[in-house]
């Protein structure tokens, strides 16, 4: 017989779960369901390295696990295939980014098939797919019909908003809307035309066109979002970003921040994942105050969460994107302003967030005026203020906030103290303690009294009143690309309508270069008739050229896997009703604020109206770390082609240069291999260490630059998927960042191998016994069996590694070969190698495939200790060990122990003065 070969058995079992649909997922009512969801990938050209299954392959055992527990499992795969990549290739070649896309998708699933992952590729969907993208603009259009009853907390259907506008206006109506949404009558309502109806409604709509200041990359063609910019421009590729003023579509998300935050009190999730959450959406409670300005009609209104600090502004600061800048700044201060304003404009607002150290700014030469003191306070603009963040106003307080203090300073503008005691000398203070010491109708009042009057005194003059804030803004739902869900939207005279459900999808149109226009309109708009003309008109509309952002794919697509071939829904109710939601879900942390916010504000829209069980997508979230990579360095004698080891290298002036770890074997360089990598290395000369060259290390980002991309193909045809798996489980808990290193992946191959030649003989020959196992191996099994049910449902998945070796080499010892333990000990490593598991399982004589298999029942009789070990000791120093029955005499066991030959070789015949017994811890013997 063969010894283990893991290349055979691996593509045997592999073709057989495909052969035999071992892993499809159907609903079965008889059984309970457990569904294990991953974040699934952007196939991109590189393909997969050893980081990238961590998850997949923690999440492949726990759904292995399930199945053998008696679940129904569903654990589905699938891409995330719209993107800017592929489109980018596209510009360059003049290739479809979908041919692009299909050649990555199917180097992802060959390589994710190799690593032997329980898949249900029956349910595989692909974002890009016109089946799929259908459902994704038909929820598009639930939204597009649906407004956010504030009174009732949810989304109701526009028409039901129709209905009150007809029958009573708007003033009652208490909904998530635009800013300057105007009150009207009935009457008024009716004798609105068609277009001011629609014009309305868009205030109201959870997903709407507006005017929207948006980060615009001219060089990539689009608008790219806040975590796509930094310093001014764009992550990919570098090209400048721009502030613009631009008719996009968004989605109100905004409707939903209070229920958004109020969710993540039931779901099981870390808790810096949630604080994530809840400080992106950032609630704050507080009140808005309306200001004059001296000399102008128009009216700042700034949103404060310290209104009790009034008496203590000494100016204002303005969003310098706000258009009543140029109202209101003076002549003089103009160029200063506008100069301003065009370099802020290039800034992300990220980076203002986060870019705390520096002062900038500029003086308005305007004066709003304190409603409470009546003081004039000058205005300026800074680009720490942002537009969409409250009323894109800020009434400072420099007394009690710092970067209110440290613009004080810079510009050496009045800096109050506000409560006694307060020390202003070197720093903002932001206490709440003591009573309020400026003259005015706060004067002496505590921080509660100070901030209830205050705000009745807004409340009283008309001019502001008590607010909820959130800093979450409407997420902007467009991109001006190709490479994008198309929206199902036309436009009637300026106004969008949606197409109809029926007619959908609205299906990409073939273009003949994927660029804007010359006139600078959306790829989209090269497409021929790309136009959509009404059931019952004979007019064809212009549809709208902005396709979806990267996001609305992936903010549902848990649903379309639980019945992802169905084309009249877009998921059916009963099959739903089954699966409901995602019982794991395992991803990285920085989804944290965009897909997992986006996700659970469709779901809960969805589960609004009644599409829907459950609010809350995913129960139970988990984000995996990084596997970091294991850089390798030679190092080169400056001005030469000459290498110096790395213990030599202090002898010589060496330049470090980052070398291919394909090329190095615990950390000894293949020179022959190193000198054929790159023709300017051919002549390459090597000063060795022991006859060796020796390279150095350090652990950073798998990156092809850095050259420590370490690609599983080759590691699987080396070592073999299970080797793979357990490996990667093996490196550290799964949520910690841990470094590749392949120093110890010959550990975890030779684990396997010796697990296999527990079935084995010598020879390697099938040695499998059916004698009574003993209770020294049952002990053995079954506290494997119980550890791992730990770690497993504890996700310490690591820690199950370990448990299995400690297992394989305490049987290996006691060379046990019995099928007892040993049927038992495949079943607990399936799981984690499934490949040698079905091997073993086949051979043990069964005709069922493993994961079918009950996992083995811990027997905690097996595990109590009948007899302990005693150290006995003769006056204070231990002798020798003896074991005893635990339930023993104490008499019996003095008589024993002092009858024992090496007892009586120390005590030398002596009687002894005392005989003292602890039971189940030690005998001390005092002569």
């Amino acid at each position: 017989m063969a010894d283990y070969n893991h290349s055979e058995i691996e593509n045997k079992w592999q073709k057989y779960w495909q052969d035999q649909k071992t892993f499809e997922a159907h609903v079965d009512t008889s059984k309970p369901k457990f569904y294990a969801l991953d974040m699934f990938p952007y196939p991109s050209g590189a393909g997969l390295h050893v980081g990238h299954p961590l998850g997949y392959i923690a999440s492949d055992i726990i759904s292995r696990y399930k199945r053998n527990k008696g679940f129904n499992v569903l654990h589905p795969m699938g891409f995330d295939a719209f993107g800017l990549p592929a489109e980018q290739y596209a510009i360059q070649t003049g290739q479809h980014p979908a041919i692009t896309t299909e050649e990555n998708i199917a180097r992802y699933k060959e390589q994710l098939k190799n690593i032997g992952f329980s898949f249900d590729w029956s349910k595989e969907v692909r974002t890009c797919d016109a089946d799929y993208y259908k459902w994704t603009q038909w929820i598009f259009i639930q939204l597009f019909n649906a407004w956010y009853d504030q009174s009732q907390q949810k989304a109701r259907p526009i028409d039901d908003l129709v209905a009150i506008f007809a029958s009573e206006g708007n003033k009652s109506v208490q909904a998530a809307c635009d800013e300057d949404t105007v009150s009207f009558t009935a009457a008024e309502w009716k004798g609105y035309s068609e277009k001011e109806q629609q014009e309305t409604l868009l205030k109201y709509r959870l997903t709407y066109l507006s005017e929207t200041s948006v980060n615009w990359c001219a060089e990539l063609g689009t608008v790219l979002s806040n975590d796509e910019v930094k310093d001014g421009f764009s992550e990919r590729g570098g090209h400048p970003v721009v502030k613009k003023l631009m008719k996009q579509w968004s989605m109100r998300i905004t409707a939903y921040a209070e229920r958004l935050l109020d969710g993540l009190d039931q779901l099981d999730w870390s808790e810096p994942l949630k604080e994530m959450q809840r400080n992106w959406i950032g609630k704050s409670q507080g009140a808005e105050m309306t200001m004059d300005i001296e000399g102008h009609d128009d009216k700042i209104t700034v949103f404060t969460t310290r209104i009790d600090t009034v008496y203590g502004v000494s100016f204002l600061v303005l969003a310098p994107e706000l258009d009543l800048i140029k109202k209101i700044t003076t002549d003089e201060q103009r160029a200063e302003v506008e100069a301003y304003v065009e370099v802020a404009k290039n800034i992300s607002e990220r980076d203002r967030m986060t870019n705390v150290k520096k002062v900038s700014g500029a003086f308005t030469g305007a004066y709003a005026i304190n409603p409470f003191s009546g003081e004039k306070i000058p205005v300026w603009i800074a680009d720490y203020v942002l537009a969409g963040y409250g009323t894109g106003a800020v009434m400072a307080v420099p007394g009690g906030d710092q970067r209110d203090y440290d613009f004080a300073k810079h510009f050496d503008l009045p800096i109050l103290p506000v409560y006694e005691g307060m020390d202003v000398s070197k720093e903002a203070d932001a206490t709440k303690e003591g009573k309020i010491i400026n003259e005015g109708i706060l004067k002496g009042l505590t921080f509660q009294e100070a901030t209830d009057k205050a705000t009745a005194f807004l409340e009283e003059k008309g001019i502001g009143s008590g607010k909820i804030n959130y800093r979450i803004r409407n997420a902007i739902f467009a991109r001006q690309r190709y490479w994008g869900e198309p929206v199902p939207v036309y436009f009637k005279d300026g106004i969008p309508y949606p197409v109809a459900t029926e007619d959908l999808p609205i299906v990409l149109p073939e273009i003949d270069k994927y660029l804007p226009t010359e006139d600078g309109d959306p790829p989209l708009a090269r497409a021929e008739n790309y136009t959509y003309t009404p059931k019952g008109e004979n007019t064809a509309y212009p549809l709208e050229l902005s396709t979806m952002p990267g996001w609305a794919g992936s903010s549902w697509y848990w649903y379309r896997y639980m019945d992802a071939n169905n084309s009249d829904a877009f998921v059916d109710n009963d099959v739903q009703k089954y699966w409901k939601d995602v019982d794991l879900y395992i991803g990285g942390t920085e989804h944290a604020t965009g897909h997992l916010l986006y996700s659970r504000f469709w779901n809960k829209f969805l589960f609004d109206m009644g599409f829907v069980q459950e609010e809350e997508p995913f129960k139970k979230l988990v984000n995996q770390g990084m596997i970091q990579g294991r850089s390798n360095f030679v190092y080169r004698v400056k001005g030469t082609n000459q290498f110096v080891s790395l213990n030599k290298q202090s002898e010589y002036d060496c330049t470090p240069m980052h070398v291919n770890v394909s090329l190095v074997d615990n950390d000894v360089l293949d020179t022959d291999a190193f000198k054929a990598w790159r023709p300017d290395l051919a002549d390459a000369e090597f000063i060795l260490e022991d006859g060796k060259y020796v390279c150095g290390y350090e652990v950073e980002k798998m990156s092809k630059s850095k050259y420590n991309v370490v690609n599983p193909d080759d590691i699987i045809e080396k070592y073999g998927a299970d080797t793979l798996r357990m490996y990667e489980m093996f490196l550290g808990p799964l949520e910690q960042f841990k470094p590749w290193n392949t120093h110890g992946i010959d550990g975890v191959s030779k684990f396997l191998r010796k697990a296999w030649r527990l079935f084995h003989d010598e020879q390697n020959e099938w040695n499998v016994s059916d004698d009574k196992a003993t209770p020294e191996e049952l002990k053995i099994l079954h506290k494997a069996i119980k550890k791992i049910e730990e770690d497993i449902n504890n996700l310490s998945l690591n820690t199950s590694v370990s448990t299995l070796m400690i297992a394989v080499n305490d049987l290996t010892a006691l060379k046990c070969n019995k099928r007892e333990i040993l049927e038992n000990l495949t079943v607990i490593l399936s799981p984690f190698a499934p490949h040698i598991s079905e091997e073993l399982w086949e051979k043990l004589g069964h005709s069922e495939g493993i994961s079918q298999v009950a996992f083995p029942a811990f027997d905690e009789s097996l595990l109590v200790e009948n007899n302990h070990e005693y150290p006995v000791s003769i006056n204070g120093k231990v002798r020798t060990k003896i074991s005893y029955p635990v339930d023993m005499d104490k008499g019996e066991i003095e008589k024993s122990v002092l009858a024992d030959e090496t007892v009586v070789k120390w005590t030398e015949g002596k009687a002894p003065k005392k005989v003292i017994i602890v039971p189940k811890r030690i005998i001390n013997i005092v002569l």
